[in-house]
């Protein structure tokens, strides 16, 4: 793609509440061999697959050994279509550090997409709560804590069928 089509791509989708931004990434591992694959996986597969990614590139730094690890940083810079997938990639890949490059000054959201954000957020939360409790609970309380989120699941279902009759 040239810088032409990149431009034209970012101002298209900025118009459309897009939002452009820099993630920097960290990454420690003993064995300095490790560490630039797998954040050029990063970069170049695993953000990419992330719904509502229009495109990302970045750059890795060489590593270097600090005590007995060796550590790296890359800058990516990434194009979503709107906040929701942003906020995917930040939960999914805790990046260190965040600067929102465009818009400058504000970003609306309209409603529907504020509910689906919260949605997705809480998702998210769900997800990694489930991991946990699967991880350090007994089998007997996570059955518990299962059949609580189902009937919390059916609660909110009954809401939104609620709201949709209005």
């Amino acid at each position: 793609m040239s810088n032409s089509e990149v431009d034209q791509i970012t101002r298209e989708t900025l118009e459309k509440g897009g939002i452009l931004a820099k993630l920097y990434f960290d990454m420690q591992s003993e064995k300095q061999d490790d560490l630039q694959p797998i954040m050029a996986d990063l970069i170049n597969n695993r953000l990419l697959k992330i719904k509502g990614v229009v495109y990302c590139y970045g750059s890795i730094d060489e590593p270097i050994k600090i005590d007995s690890v060796y550590t790296t940083n890359a800058e990516v810079t990434a194009l979503f279509i709107g906040i929701g997938p942003m906020i995917t990639v930040i939960f999914n890949f805790v990046p260190a550090g965040i600067e929102i490059i465009k818009p400058e000054r504000e970003l609306r959201l309209k409603i529907n997409e504020l509910q689906s954000l919260m949605l997705e957020m809480s998702q998210i939360s769900l997800d990694y709560s489930k991991y946990i409790l699967e991880k350090v609970m007994t089998k007997e309380d996570y059955a518990k804590v299962m059949e609580h989120m189902r009937n919390r699941e059916d609660i909110g279902r009954k809401l939104l069928e609620k709201k949709d009759e209005k």
